[in-house]
């Protein structure tokens, strides 16, 4: 099994990407059958958008010298061939966000995490929510509104009383920032087949951002947002930590 090494820039990362190369042969990105990642979630999420632009996205087994390192194994310098062999794997489909703004633009951006509707000034925004082709909702009055997958339903989405969702469950969480009216909608639960598109009203008096993951759209008047079935992502997690264990212990977190 041929592993790449990419690190983070920060001084701990980078001292633990010189121990793993004083025992381990790596190769480039493109020759290896699984990308090794050295840092935090952030680095990790940025790497995961690296491999977007691959025709074939690599495995990644990311190991923790960042911060809270959910998304992360822990790190050990000694038996990583042996680790990423016995990893249990985890697929996920990126959101792709299509944003229409003001000035009659268009632009796309995968999300790994979530897809946010943000306001940008003092007043709150007035979002309309449309699924499948069907007004679900008006009109919500906001601070915005986000669409998390099930890896990214621990980030943001959590942030916002959103609920956590098990990996095997094809599912999007649609939650409310901050919502003011109606004030009791805590969001909703959607198949993961389901299109969702967001209207911004008043969008001249009460500008709206739209954001994938680090991607931010400023101006959005319009905002589209699907599952892309095309592309698959593959992490790699020690069989006694793995993703799906550490999200079920979210939901009993203190």
């Amino acid at each position: 099994m041929k592993l790449a090494l990419l690190a983070s820039e920060s001084h701990v990362a980078g001292a633990a990407a010189e121990r793993l190369r004083a025992g381990h042969k790596f190769v480039p990105v493109r020759d290896a059958d699984v990308v090794v990642a050295l840092g935090g979630d952030g680095f990790l999420l940025h790497c995961l958008h690296e491999a977007l632009q691959l025709k074939d996205p690599k495995p990644m087994f990311g190991m923790n010298r960042g911060t809270v390192g959910f998304l992360m194994n822990d790190f050990r310098s000694h038996d990583l061939l042996a680790r990423v062999a016995a990893a249990k794997q985890f697929t996920l489909n990126p959101l792709l966000m299509t944003a229409t703004t003001a000035a009659g633009g268009s632009v796309s951006f995968p999300a790994i995490n979530e897809v946010s509707l943000l306001r940008e000034t003092r007043q709150t925004a007035k979002i309309g929510i449309v699924i499948d082709g069907k007004t679900r909702m008006e009109e919500l009055i906001c601070d915005g509104v986000l669409v998390a997958t099930p890896a990214g339903s621990t980030a943001y989405n959590l942030s916002a009383n959103g609920p956590i969702l098990p990996l095997e469950s094809d599912l999007l969480a649609l939650t409310p920032i901050s919502p003011f009216r109606p004030r009791r909608w805590r969001g909703a639960l959607l198949p993961g087949a389901s299109v969702i598109e967001f209207v911004v009203r008043e969008a001249d008096k009460r500008p709206v951002s739209a954001v994938a993951d680090q991607m931010e759209v400023r101006d959005v008047t319009h905002v589209r947002v699907a599952l892309d079935r095309t592309i698959t992502l593959t992490l790699m997690f020690d069989p006694e930590y793995a993703l799906d264990d550490r999200i079920s212990l979210e939901q009993f977190a203190s």
